[in-house]
C-alpha cells in the first residue's frame, strides 16, 4: 500500500501531520494479528453456513419423505407437515444470515460484525461445535483491535505542493 503525499500551501502543517499519523495507524492495523482471526471467522461462518443450507435441504427432503408413511393419522400428518416446513426454514434463515455475515466480515463491513455476533450467539446453542465457533467468533469480533479494523477509514486527504 503506497500513499503519495505532497504539501499544499493551503493545507496547514498540522493537517499534514494528522494525515501521516492516520496513514501510519492504517499500516499498523494492516499488520494486525486480529486480521488473521477475522479472516478465520469469516471462513468459518461461510463454511458452517453452507453446511447449514445443505442440512436444511436434507431435513426438508427427509421429513417430506417421512410424511408419506403417515396415512391414517391426520394429527401426525399435520405435525410432520409443520415440522417439515418450519425446521428447514429456521435452519435456512440462520444459515443465510451467517453466509451473508461471513462474506461481509471478509470485506470488513461494520454491519457484518454485528450480524455475525448475533448469529454466533444463536449458534452457541448447537453444542459442541456451534458453541466453540460462537465463543471464538464473539471473542474475535468484540476485541479492541478488531474494532479498529472495522472502523478504519482510508483518509481521502489530498495534500499537494
Amino acid at each position: 500500500m503506497t500513499f503519495e503525499a505532497s504539501i499544499d500551501k493551503k493545507v496547514s502543517h498540522s493537517s499534514a501531520l494528522e494525515y501521516l499519523l492516520t496513514v501510519s495507524n492504517i499500516n499498523v492495523m494492516e499488520n494486525s494479528n486480529m486480521k488473521k482471526h477475522v479472516t478465520v471467522v469469516g471462513a468459518i461462518q461461510i463454511g458452517f453456513s453452507v453446511l447449514g443450507l445443505m442440512a436444511a435441504v436434507a431435513v426438508l427432503v427427509a421429513l417430506t419423505f417421512a410424511r408419506g408413511f403417515i396415512e391414517d393419522d391426520n394429527t401426525a400428518q399435520m405435525v410432520v407437515r409443520f415440522l417439515s416446513i418450519s425446521i428447514p426454514l429456521l435452519i435456512g434463515i440462520i444459515s443465510t444470515l451467517g453466509l451473508v455475515g461471513g462474506i461481509g466480515i471478509l470485506v470488513y463491513k461494520p454491519w457484518a460484525r454485528y450480524l455475525v455476533i448475533v448469529v454466533s450467539a444463536i449458534g452457541c446453542v448447537n453444542i459442541p461445535f456451534g458453541t466453540v465457533k460462537g465463543i471464538y467468533s464473539i471473542w474475535v469480533l468484540i476485541n479492541d483491535e478488531t474494532l479498529k479494523l472495522f472502523n478504519k477509514e482510508v483518509p481521502s486527504v489530498n495534500i499537494v505542493q
